[in-house]
């Protein structure tokens, strides 16, 4: 014991100890609650307008809320934005588009769409058609261009295979076969449908053709999901044995696609410190959100034994 002590490694420990300790007390004296108070940010508009080939024209117009803004059914309704003058142009006829309260199996919505009152204005969206939204909202005046592009993408043919999950084989992923054009810049978003559920799109909605230009490629593809709801990250991929599946494919424009990007974006990676901010890169100017053109494809599969 008397040799251990006269360690000098031990003797030079026993000098730095001390010190260390009078640092731990005075950082320890100095701790104090910290309030932070983030800012409250001024009201914007939040549109959201799409323009499918085949279907009128449909824009829900909203008030942002802050970022810890308590929400509720309440909360939501008081949301949207009333008596708003929106107009959508083809450069031949311009339509007005009126406010309707929307039923929906998740409750009540108010979304802007053709007045039924003047249907010689009224006109349905055509692939290669360029649409011009206008709204008047709070006083300020808004406007933003879309088009419904060609099917530079074109879903081919769908199929599926078999996964194999804690000896469960009883569910499958769904595949898709794309060709593209051999001209650059084409983009696409998907949704599926599950049997008599409503269309969803994927956690990753968005296709471009930057790496298989001018190619026909294959691609698993997720199921669509519900962001409103949790989801079982082992699972939420895959369908079922026995479902019918209805994949619906959009060609979109490049503005259109840079906003669900990085809406994807944003929402996937909420909740992890490691990621970096994300931008919505809207196409509204002096609003949140977008104007969007879709080209839309059906198919469907039985997924069976």
């Amino acid at each position: 014991m008397f040799l251990f002590n006269k360690h000098p490694v031990f003797l030079h420990a026993m000098r730095i100890t001390p010190f260390f300790i009078l640092v731990a007390l005075i950082f320890s004296a100095c701790e104090k609650d910290i309030n932070i108070h983030p800012p409250s940010h001024e009201q914007q508009l939040v549109v959201e307008g799409r323009f499918e080939n085949g279907l009128f024209p449909a824009v829900v117009l909203t008030h942002s809320l802050n970022y810890f803004s308590q929400v509720d059914t309440d909360v939501l309704l008081n949301t949207f934005v009333h008596n708003a003058v929106v107009t959508v142009s083809n450069g031949n006829k311009t339509m007005t588009l009126k406010e309707r309260s929307i039923s929906t199996g998740q409750g009540k919505l108010f979304a802007y769409v053709p007045d039924n009152s003047q249907p010689a204005n009224n006109f349905k969206g055509e692939v290669g058609g360029k649409y011009t939204l206008r709204i008047n909202a709070d006083n300020k005046a808004y406007e933003s261009v879309t088009t419904i592009p060609p099917n530079g993408l074109v879903l081919d043919s769908l199929w599926w295979a078999l996964v194999k999950l804690d000896n469960d084989s009883n569910m499958a992923r769904l595949w898709v076969r794309v060709k593209d054009s051999p001209a650059m810049g084409n983009y696409g978003r998907y949704f599926t449908k599950r049997n008599s559920e409503p269309f969803l799109p994927g956690l990753n909605s968005v296709v471009d053709d930057q790496l298989v230009n001018g190619t026909t490629f294959e691609i698993p593809v997720d199921a669509g999901v519900n962001k409103n709801e949790r989801l079982d990250l082992d699972t939420y991929a895959f369908f079922n044995i026995g479902d019918t599946v209805t994949m619906k494919f959009c060609n979109i424009d490049k503005a259109t696609w840079d906003f669900w990007r990085t809406l994807d974006f944003a929402f996937n990676s909420n909740g992890n410190p490691f990621s970096s901010p994300t931008k919505i890169l809207g196409n509204v100017p002096g609003a949140l959100g977008y104007w969007g053109g879709y080209t839309v494809t059906y198919k469907t599969i039985i997924i069976s034994r």
